[in-house]
């Protein structure tokens, strides 16, 4: 018995003995355990933001916000400008006028305010204020990599961002604020973590559809670089020469951001077998790497600062997909004429060939233009000589008083949306006339002056339409 307590006692010593040592050994960190005398580690530090997915920085408006304060013009008075203008022999009593207050929305004076007219560009506002209105001003587009039906297949998705950079991209910029170089190095870590060191990359622009150019365009416009094939995925918006003003654009920009993205994967050693060919995604695959475009607000900005063709197409699709209607020309512009009654804009008689106004068959009535200008709903708009296509050639000289025209290829029609420099008066204008019209406008700014000048106050920024190069209209 004594002997059996002492094999007992022994054998709890044993285990006490060997738990102590267990216990200073987990202490030392010498094996898995819960106790340490390690320091207590610092917390992490915050998790990087990926390049070409930085927060955008906000727009800086050219002009200051409108003075609400600023005195209300006398109807009488701005009616009689009106009359005066229109009676000028080199504008034409044929031609359209609508001047109302911006603020209140208040219709001052009319000439023909109904009579359908070619937008040129001022189509871009209806397009605009419809995208503005229908999505969130602060949506990014994306841009994916999902993988395939094998470990080896990448799918390059496109998912509206036509102004991607070929390289890096710019958090400040919004041409080139997503870049391929950054979406190429996302993937090529995690396939690196898989040993894989070899791809067939094909690719997914099925976003848009329907043809990419529209018939009423001319052949020439996209060789010119005055607009580009829509797709759902470009680079550079499809520009085949960087640098230039107005480069030819890729037959298929979708194709070439491809290919311009399997150069970024083989610049980290993988190899792309084959060249990319068109496919469609699987629904719910892997997402593999992610790149974001600039805000949705900065883009439309941009569209109105440079009358940019292209991208006003890309905005039209985007309200179309959020309308439930086919990401096309026909869907775009339908999309846009709806969201447009859906504020309370009186439609009637109106047509859209496009949602840029380069396309022949538009039509829109200087009320139509003016009917939804709540600063609530609009977007800053560029300023004659300062931004879009006319800019003045020395940007340090003050911006003019918002005479700014468009004029439509080949036709002699001219557009306008003009605002006083006190911010309450707003004119749209639409002027027909033969080929020689354009040249009886060069001597208006003189007579607009009546409709448009006043104590520097407030501002509002104006919308302008066509600019030209090399002789040829852009719109």
């Amino acid at each position: 018995m004594a002997r059996a307590g002492r094999v007992v006692g022994t054998g709890v010593l044993i285990v006490v003995l060997t738990g102590g040592a267990y216990v200073t050994a987990d202490a030392y960190d010498m094996v898995p355990g819960l106790v340490t005398l390690a320091p207590v580690p610092a917390d992490p530090s915050p998790f990087p933001t990926a390049p070409g997915a930085l927060t955008p920085t906000a727009a800086t408006p050219v002009l200051g916000a409108p003075d609400p304060e600023a005195p209300m013009p006398l109807a009488g008075s701005v009616q009689a400008q009106v009359d005066a203008l229109v009676a000028d022999a080199r504008v034409g009593a044929t031609t359209g006028v609508v001047v109302a207050d911006r603020l209140t929305g208040e219709v001052l004076a009319t000439h023909l305010p109904d009579g359908g007219r070619i937008p040129a560009s001022t189509a871009k506002l209806a397009t605009a204020v419809a995208a503005l209105a229908a999505l969130d001003p602060q949506e990014t587009l994306p841009t994916r990599v999902v993988a395939g039906a094998s470990a080896s297949d990448l799918v390059l998705v496109g998912g509206g961002d036509m102004m991607l950079a070929a390289g890096a991209g710019d958090g400040a910029a919004v041409v080139g604020h997503a870049g391929l170089a950054d979406l190429a190095d996302q993937v090529a870590k995690g396939l690196a973590l898989r040993g894989t060191t070899s791809v067939t990359l094909r690719f997914d622009d099925s976003l848009f559809s329907g043809p990419t150019t529209n018939p009423g365009w001319a052949t020439s416009d996209v060789s010119n670089g005055y607009v580009a094939p829509v797709t759902a995925l470009a680079v550079d918006i499809a520009a085949t020469k960087p640098g230039v003003e107005y480069p030819p654009r890729y037959a298929d920009p979708s194709l070439a951001a491809a290919r311009a993205f399997a150069d970024r994967l083989t610049e980290h050693g993988i190899t792309v077998a084959a060249r990319p060919t068109r496919t469609t995604a699987a629904p719910g695959a892997q997402v593999l790497g992610e790149v974001r475009s600039a805000t949705l607000d900065q883009i439309v900005q941009y569209v109105l600062d440079t009358s940019d063709n292209t991208i006003a197409e890309v905005l039209s699709r985007l309200v179309a997909l959020g309308a439930g209607l086919p990401a096309s020309f026909d869907g775009g512009t339908q999309a846009v004429l709806h969201e447009l009654a859906t504020l309370g804009v009186d439609t009637t008689g109106a047509h859209l060939a496009d949602a840029s106004g380069l396309a022949s068959g538009s039509v829109l009535a200087p009320r139509q233009l003016v009917a939804d200008r709540r600063p609530d709903r609009h977007p800053r708009r560029p300023v004659h000589h300062v931004t879009g296509a006319r800019r003045r050639p020395r940007q340090d000289r003050q911006p003019a008083r918002g005479d700014v025209p468009g004029r439509h290829r080949g036709d002699g029609r001219r557009s306008l949306v003009a605002v006083r420099r006190d911010g309450r008066r707003d004119a749209a204008r639409r002027a027909d006339g033969a080929a020689a019209g354009d040249r009886r406008l060069r001597h208006l700014p003189g007579r607009l002056r009546l409709l448009t000048a006043s104590p520097v106050g407030g501002h509002r920024l104006v919308h302008r339409g066509a600019g030209y190069r090399g002789g040829h209209a852009r719109s």
